[in-house]
């Protein structure tokens, strides 16, 4: 079905999540409302809500299937694996982007890092995926989640992953995966003996 001015109605979540974002770029992410993107999309604002619970929920796409797969990739790996290497690994892997996807995971990335409005949803998000990492943690060392060291390894983690995501942005030349591995190995250093 084709919209006014040629461009066919939407279909799919991520179809709708790129016209999000080329009107977050348009109109910056404040300014851009859940009636400008159905409206833009071909598709009544309701039905949005078919593939979005909110706006703030586009910028992270289908993060929870990222999540589903990070766990099946810790399970998967060999048990004699050193901890770090193991966090290290999923870390990378998780954030892994083939490059044909880099200037959209970019973009996406600059919203989420970037739009303060983002932020305490983003905590959220940032709150599950240290609860998968904490779940290996605490599994590989016979503790719960929720035990200080799991829950420390975990915030570590993001917080690496952070940092290298910020220098990333500032520094499009360099590889994300070879700077996650890079400060997961620098942050491993402090945790040979696990």
């Amino acid at each position: 079905m084709q919209r006014p001015g040629g461009r066919r109605k939407v279909t799919t979540a991520a179809e709708l999540e790129q016209v999000a974002f080329d009107l977050f770029d348009e109109q910056g992410f404040d300014r851009t409302t859940v009636s400008d993107i159905a409206a833009a999309a071909g598709i009544a604002r309701r039905t949005f809500f078919h593939y979005f619970p909110s706006k703030n929920d586009i910028p992270w796409g289908d993060f929870d299937s990222g999540l589903d797969r990070m766990r099946a990739e810790f399970r998967a790996l060999p048990g004699d694996l050193p901890l770090m290497d193991a966090v290290r690994h999923c870390l990378v892997e998780f954030n892994r982007v083939p490059a044909e996807q880099v200037p959209d995971h970019r973009r996406r990335m600059r919203l989420i890092l970037g739009v303060p409005a983002l932020q305490a949803h983003s905590t959220l998000r940032f709150e599950s995926w240290r609860e998968v990492v904490a779940e290996f943690v605490g599994h590989r060392l016979g503790q719960p989640s929720t035990a200080l060291t799991p829950q420390t390894i975990a915030h570590a983690s993001l917080g690496v992953a952070l940092s290298a995501y910020q220098h990333w942005l500032e520094h499009p030349e360099q590889e994300l995966s070879d700077l996650l591995d890079t400060a997961m190995r620098e942050l491993a250093l402090a945790h040979t003996d696990q």
